[in-house]
Formats: C-alpha cells, structure tokens, sequence
C-alpha cells in the first residue's frame, strides 16, 4: 500500500505545477542559454594582433570602424531591452530577458576588450594614434538615428503597453536592430576576416567571437518572432504595421551601411563580394512569414 502511495507520488503527471512551464518556448531559449555558456575571455585574440601589424591602414580603418559601430550597437541593445523585463509578466519570458539582458552585456564586454586586447596595441605596434570606439568619427546620422529610434520605441512600453507598442517595440529591436543590422553585419564580418578570401587579414578570434554572439542572437530573434507572431494572431496586431516599421527602419540600416562603404572605399575588404543585402532580405522574408503564417 505505501508503495502504491510512493510510486503515485513519484509520476510527473501526478505532480502539482511548480509555476514553470518548461515546455514554453522562452523558458526552452533560457535553458539554452544556460547550456551554452561562453566567456568573451576565454577568446584567443593572439593571432588577431599579429594579423594586424602587417594589414594595410585602410583595412585597418575599415576595420576599426566596422568594430566600433558594433560594440556601440551591443552597448545601446544593453541598455534599452530593460523596458522589456519590466512589461512581460510570465516567469518564462523573464527568465529568457534575464539571459538576453547578460548576453547582449557579454557582447559589449567583446567588442570593447577586442579593442582592448587588439586594436590598441596594433596601434602602438605601428605607430598610430591611439583611437577610441567612442570617437564620433565612427559614426554617421543614420546610425544614430536607427539607435534613437530603438530607445524611444522601447521606452514608450512604459506609458503605453499596448499590443501595437509592443509590435513596434519587438520590430525594431528584434527584427531590424538584431535581425538585419547585426546579424547581416556579423555575417559580412565573417566572410571577409575568416581565411577564405585573399587579400583581406585573417582574424581567428574575431571570427570565434562573432560566432558565439551569431549563436546568441539567433535566440534572441527567434524570441522577438514568436512574440510578433503571437501579437499578431492572438492580439490582432496588422502585420503591416510590422512591415512599415522595418521598412521605414531599414532604410536608416541601409545608410549607414553605404556610408561605411564609402569610408571604406580604399579597404581591400570593400571589393569582396558579400552579397549583405540580398543575404538580409531573404531572412527578413523567411522571418515575416513565419509571424504571418497561419499553419505553425
């Protein structure tokens, strides 16, 4: 009879709930997250710094200014998901904000120790002026522009949390900031400093670092798509207000991507042939439907 007792008490569906539902989908990125921990420290940057003495100063330039326009970018995402953590209210979403707030500061932790550990000491190998990638000659009108934007559209969740500022919240974040901006940007990174291609320098911990963010992202999209794809079924959202967000954003994406080319117009790198938009429309289209799709 106790056995009986014990036996009932030891299956799962007897259980009472523990107030996680651990088959969500957020929950399931959280755990992911955990599972696949990396350290910025742990990557080796060695074969960075002397790729770089001998690299040609405008593909350091580009460089530097590619770096900069990144670590930036992660610094801001930081600082701007916080309204996020404070309007979604189920433990399963929290948990997943929680890791996507530590991930995207592991990120800026990257990009500022790369300048850190490589950019600075290139410099001083080769005798250039030392350089910040705080300096506003990094920057241009559009990509502040496309970062101001993201602050006011996360911070209006706190006046108005309604489904349609949580549209244009999670668009610009998730799907136009991450979505198109990094996650094309990354790609091109990749592709010209990997050891494919001649004549640009081959930076190993770069493209090491790069591929463990790539992996982080990939949640974090996956994350503001569900989210998306839920404001738009269950909470009547028009998926065009998804549509004139991102178009309407991506143009700021677009132009400072053609004015980084123009900057970079002496850096080897710039005559690869990476295809970065083609590459951003075809997941940005494979991203809508999935949110629009009626059948998932």
């Amino acid at each position: 009879m106790w056995l009986a007792v014990l036996l009932f008490d030891m299956d799962p569906a007897s259980s009472p709930s523990t107030g996680i539902d651990r088959d969500h989908r957020s929950y399931q990125y959280y755990r992911t997250e955990v599972d696949r921990h990396w350290d910025p420290a742990d990557v080796d940057l060695s074969a960075d710094v002397e790729a770089l003495l001998d690299a040609p100063e405008p593909a350091l330039d580009g460089l530097r200014g590619a770096l900069a326009k990144f670590g930036a970018g992660e610094q801001s995402v930081t600082a701007d998901l916080a309204p996020l953590a404070v309007v979604l209210d189920t433990i399963e979403d929290q948990s997943f904000i929680a890791t996507q707030l530590y991930e995207e500061a592991k990120h800026a932790d990257f990009f500022d120790r790369y300048w850190r550990d490589v950019i600075t000491p290139v410099e001083r190998e080769r005798g250039l002026e030392l350089t910040s990638p705080t300096d506003e000659q990094w920057f241009d009108p559009d990509y502040d522009e496309l970062f101001e934007r993201q602050e006011t559209y996360l911070d209006a969740l706190l006046t108005d949390d309604s489904p349609r500022a949580r549209a244009r919240a999670f668009s610009v974040y998730h799907l136009v900031v991450e979505g198109i901006f990094a996650r094309t940007g990354y790609h091109g990174l990749q592709t010209v400093y990997g050891d494919e291609i001649d004549g640009t320098p081959t930076l190993p911990g770069l493209v090491e670092g790069i591929r463990l963010i790539q992996g982080d992202e990939g949640r974090h999209v996956g994350f503001g798509v569900s989210k998306l794809r839920d404001l738009v079924h269950e909470e009547g959202v028009d998926p065009d207000l998804l549509s004139d967000t991102v178009g309407e954003l991506a143009m700021l994406v677009q132009g400072s991507l053609a004015d980084s080319m123009d900057q970079d117009a002496e850096d080897p790198s710039a005559d690869v042939d990476v295809d970065l938009v083609g590459y951003a429309m075809e997941k940005h289209a494979e991203r809508m439907e999935e949110i629009t799709a009626t059948d998932v």
